[in-house]
């Protein structure tokens, strides 16, 4: 089975792979391009590649109908939403994703950025960094912050990244409170709470939800003016969960005291985005998920499942089980 990864990979877990396969290794990281859809057929077509994993490059039907060798396609990361796994289904072909891979990664990010509103931090950097640090009791007064110990963290979504995050503030002696009515067994310590009661109460409000229907606009104009004045909104989710013109308001009222987002409705940020103009905003470029481990981590999950498939066995990871009846 010949096997193409364009997805960054573990040295570790290539040798792992070409011990049992021949594969083919061409990082997105490393080329610095996607390869699109039409030449990734005509690709998959020539090589004669039966297994695929990408991390980024979206995989269309069209895809599926020129490279009919193809058998399973998998995915280093959590969302399948760049796949047409319905397609891919009709085909036969099976579908794994690395649910989780990043979800250390992507709480300790929205924990830092919980830091940076707390203390400040990218407004002391530029400060001195501009040269701007010139009288030495200035800073004691414009960028005075406050402790995490004691104050309320609110977490909305109680998925593998909201869990890890909740663990992360209760150990700083955070007050954690959380809202997800789909959360089966919430961590040890975090109080349940409605959406309402989540945003009247805390001191950092850190958003952990899917883009999907329901969430869409959940932190609307209503939640954002339950909000204590000197509260921070962080966003590493999607940006469809929040209202972005309400929020607007009020970060440039005072309504609360700031907010920090690692997603926007456009990779890079627009220009003329509205948040750009405000300063008690952080930003980061949708970094969340982006260590080393996050890679080591895809790659161990994806190379078991591979090494599943190729022995005959059901991969853990299956996103279409319905498949497998083909292969089981």
């Amino acid at each position: 089975m010949r096997t193409l990864i364009l997805a960054p990979f573990d040295p570790l877990q290539l040798d792992r792979l070409r011990a049992a396969v021949p594969v083919e290794y061409e990082s997105w990281l490393d080329t610095r391009r996607l390869t699109d859809p039409e030449e990734l057929a005509a690709r998959i077509h020539r090589s004669r590649i039966s297994i695929l994993v990408v991390e980024a490059e979206f995989v269309f039907e069209e895809t599926f109908d020129d490279a009919p060798g193809l058998q399973f396609v998998g995915i280093c990361r959590g969302s399948t939403d760049h796949i047409d796994v319905e397609a891919a289904t009709r085909h036969r072909i099976v579908v794994v994703n690395t649910p989780a891979r990043n979800a250390r990664a992507v709480a300790e990010h929205a924990l830092g950025l919980m830091f940076a509103l707390a203390r400040k931090i990218p407004q002391a950097h530029s400060h001195v960094a501009s040269g701007q640090w010139e009288n030495p009791v200035e800073p004691y007064i414009s960028m005075r912050g406050i402790e995490m110990q004691g104050r309320a963290a609110g977490i909305v979504g109680l998925g593998a990244i909201g869990s890890e995050l909740a663990r992360m503030c209760a150990a700083l002696g955070m007050d954690v409170i959380a809202h997800d009515p789909f959360a089966a067994s919430p961590p040890p310590g975090i109080h349940m709470t409605s959406l309402k009661t989540l945003a009247s109460n805390s001191d950092f409000i850190s958003v952990h939800l899917p883009a999907a229907a329901d969430t869409d606009g959940m932190i609307d104009a209503g939640m954002i003016s339950r909000m204590k004045r000197s509260a921070f909104l962080i966003n590493c989710s999607d940006p469809s969960v929040i209202d972005q013109a309400a929020l607007v308001r009020a970060l440039d009222s005072g309504g609360i005291g700031g907010a920090a987002f690692d997603v926007f409705d456009t990779h890079p940020i627009a220009p003329d985005n509205p948040l750009m103009g405000l300063d008690n905003v952080v930003f980061t470029p949708h970094i969340g998920g982006a260590t080393a481990e996050t890679i080591r981590r895809h790659s161990e999950m994806m190379t078991d499942d591979i090494l599943r498939f190729t022995r005959g066995q059901r991969p853990v990871n299956i996103v279409n089980p319905e498949v497998w009846k083909r292969y089981g």
